[in-house]
């Protein structure tokens, strides 16, 4: 579509009041009241070539007009040359339009000058283009460049609407109701692809008419005849970043830096001498991730390496077991060096069938800030609530039921209602949600599902698979996050990196193995002395050996490393693939684990290391003063928590925060409401849980200030305890 392409109008011969008769040179600097000349369609002085096209002044005669309110005015059409008149308008016909249109008042705004009508037969409305955006009207850069008003403007029909959760703007990813509307278009080609028609509008700008299409099937012609069709202006101009100079000039260099996750050289990760151990060997497959030889233990630079993230989509490829017989190295170094030397987690992938461009982003892309991230998943989140009622002596079960409910939506916002069953009134206590997912997050924690004492991994439990237990298991998981639970913190880095590299890209340590009877058949494996010592060791377990699997012909002492490693690939891995396949289709709740695994470095933190201690600076940040409290009683609350970091209490960090939110860790995305501090005339402090609010006494002096502190966090948190130990007994 040239912007100067024929189109058909009607014409107005009236007098020319509106415009100067006669040509008139504009000074060069523009001083005065043209320093920004208003346009003589709309009368707006207006600079924004998204919304009203380039703006451009006729010099000679004084005249400004904005492009698009130019192209869509009804009355006028292209009868010079590109080089003539403005966009090959003439200045005759320009003026005579802008006559006629003097005659016109917009429907919108009161005003003459409307330029613009509906070509709907029967349709009397004019407006002025701005006007016409601000109404949502619909403006076709195309064909006859019709317009359309509010009323008659074209639609997009759905069938069936299947959707009914937020999506994504596939241009922007902020989330969006799947119904469209003026703001809201949907892909012609491509079902589940929705935009804002604003983020289509830069992308055509930016893309032009070669480059713009479907962001997810790329489909050009289909695409672009619905776009134009519901009002969106394709320039017909090359891309802008074909425009720029130099743009593509980062692809002529080489990678040069060791990405694997313990690199030897003491010279550092970008240390490169070629032919030398130290050289830099890149990815075979992508090219963008590096290893020094001696830090992958290759002979050579003639072997071939691949990164992690390449050899997982080799293994979903097929190709895998070729590429395979590199990852471990066939040396006689101990079995714990061996499984340190993986590829760093700095590339994830989105699924087993990601697309070969996803290898070519950069790292540095990935480096988000974690509660960054929660915050993105929680606006998903309805302002529809659901309320779970929560038996406190038995999170567990109240959870599962709650989850497992029809009528329970894991996008929906959640209120906690704690009941006690032994209550035969049935009354009902507002809960904290917060406090809710911490407790459960404990329960989940110390449940049978996982083994391991600090760093777990999962169990095999039969009737916790028979009952669908590990995928619900992933789905509190899921749910806890996104709706502002704690770090879980108890991951081993074998199982969060089966989550997010696969199994078949993971080495198990031997810390994974939580039965010791099995831990000590790998270490006495290990420490096998001669060849003849290591065929006893195989006698001696022949048949657990040959029940899983990892019988093997001993040919060299060597062979030991590779037997132990099929033991803890069998024990940790392989004989839990069924719980974990489970586990993960519930940890897909939300879209959880494709976050996870799109940003590993930033849920690593919080899945597999505790929150840090708390300290005294940090609650004193976390707790704000809202209202004119006592100053006195501020001082003893920074008092007292600097002698409770320092021992001098019988409570701890944790117990203050407990007491005033219901948890003992400051959640990745923080808590809502923020806690806060007030000051009342009471003798012991008081804590609401479901507002965060922690309501210091006034006293006369520290001691009675910390006493009364003491003896009310620390009583309160016996009786709670001791209060579901009782449930539990009943």
């Amino acid at each position: 579509m040239a912007c100067g392409a024929a189109r058909e109008g009607k014409s107005d011969t009236a007098a020319l009041e509106l415009l100067p008769s006669a040509p008139r040179k504009m000074n060069e600097s523009k001083t005065g009241g043209s320093q920004n000349p208003t346009c003589v369609f709309c009368r707006k002085n207006d600079d924004c070539p998204i919304k009203y096209g380039e703006k451009k002044t006729n010099e000679k005669w004084n005249l400004t007009v904005h492009y698009y309110c130019l192209l869509m005015s009804s009355g006028i059409w292209q009868r010079g040359k590109e080089e003539e008149g403005v966009y090959g308008f003439l200045i005759e016909d320009i003026r005579k339009e802008v006559t006629r249109a003097s005659k016109l008042k917009c429907c919108i705004c009161k005003k003459t000058g409307a330029s613009i009508g509906c070509v709907t037969p029967r349709c009397k409305r004019s407006y002025h283009f701005p006007c016409g955006l601000q109404r949502e009207c619909i403006f076709q850069f195309t064909g006859n460049f019709a317009s359309f008003c509010w009323n008659h403007r074209p639609v997009q029909i759905i069938t069936s609407n299947n959707y009914r959760d937020s999506l994504p703007c596939t241009i922007c990813l902020e989330f969006i109701e799947p119904i469209p509307t003026y703001s809201i278009l949907r892909s012609p080609c491509c079902k589940n692809a929705w935009f804002h028609r604003d983020c289509l509008q830069v992308q055509a700008i930016n893309a032009g008419v070669f480059f713009f299409r479907c962001t997810v099937c790329n489909n050009s012609d289909i695409f672009q005849k619905e776009m134009l069709r519901m009002g969106i202006h394709i320039p017909e101009k090359d891309a802008s970043w074909e425009l720029e100079e130099n743009a593509y000039q980062e692809l002529l260099q080489h990678y040069e830096h060791c990405d694997v996750r313990r690199c030897r050289c003491k010279e550092g990760r970008d240390y490169n001498v070629p032919d030398s151990k130290w050289e830099i060997k890149r990815c075979q497959c992508c090219g963008s991730r590096g290893t020094h030889l001696a830090c992958s233990s290759l002979q050579s630079w003639e072997q071939n390496w691949e990164c992690l993230e390449c050899r997982g989509i080799l293994y979903n490829s097929g190709d895998f077991q070729k590429a395979k017989k590199h990852t471990l190295p066939n040396t006689n170094v101990g079995i714990t060096d061996c499984l340190l030397e993986e590829s760093s987690p700095k590339l994830p992938r989105q699924s087993p069938g990601a697309q070969r461009e996803d290898l070519l982003r950069q790292g540095s892309k990935f480096r988000r800030d974690i509660s960054t991230l929660i915050i993105e998943l929680g606006f998903q989140i309805k302002k529809k609530a659901k309320r779970l009622f929560i038996n406190k002596a038995n999170i567990w079960n109240s959870a599962l039921d709650g989850f497992r409910n029809q009528n329970f939506n894991p996008s929906y916002t959640i209120e906690i209602a704690y009941v006690n069953e032994n209550d035969h009134f049935g009354k009902e206590q507002p809960g904290s949600k917060q406090e809710f997912l911490s407790l459960l997050m404990q329960q989940l924690e110390n449940s049978p599902l996982f083994e391991g004492s600090l760093s777990k991994n999962l169990s095999l439990n039969s009737q916790a698979l028979k009952e669908n237990l590990y995928y619900e298991a992933g789905k509190m998981l899921a749910i806890s996050l996104v709706h502002g639970g704690p770090s879980p913190g108890f991951f081993s880095k074998t199982l969060f990196n089966c989550l997010v590299y696969g199994p078949e890209s993971t080495q198990p340590i031997l810390d994974d193995v939580s039965d010791f009877d099995v831990a000590q058949i790998i270490i006495r494996i290990n420490t096998a002395a001669t060849v003849a010592d290591l065929n006893s060791l195989i006698n001696e377990y022949y048949n657990y050996l040959e029940l899983i699997g990892c019988l093997r012909l001993i040919t060299s002492l060597s062979d030991k490393y590779m037997l132990a490693k099929d033991i803890l690939v069998y024990h940790v891995i392989k004989r839990v693939q069924a719980p974990f396949e489970s586990f993960k289709q519930g940890l897909r709740t939300l879209g959880v684990l494709e976050k996870i695994q799109t940003y590993p470095e930033a849920f690593c933190n919080i899945f597999c290391h505790k929150p840090e201690n708390l300290s005294t600076k940090i609650l004193s940040d976390l707790f704000t003063v809202h209202t004119l409290s006592d100053v006195q009683a501020l001082g003893f609350w920074n008092s007292y928590l600097q002698a409770v970091e320092d021992g001098k209490s019988t409570v701890t960090m944790e117990d203050i925060l407990i007491f005033a939110t219901g948890c003992s860790s400051i959640p990745p995305a923080g808590f809502i409401p923020t806690p806060s501090i007030e000051c009342l005339h009471m003798d012991f402090p008081v804590g609401n849980k479901c507002n965060n609010c922690l309501a210091l006494p006034i006293t006369s002096t520290y001691k009675e200030f910390q006493e009364n502190m003491d003896f009310a966090i620390k009583n309160t948190l016996r009786l709670e305890k001791e209060e579901n130990s009782h449930f539990i007994g009943h």
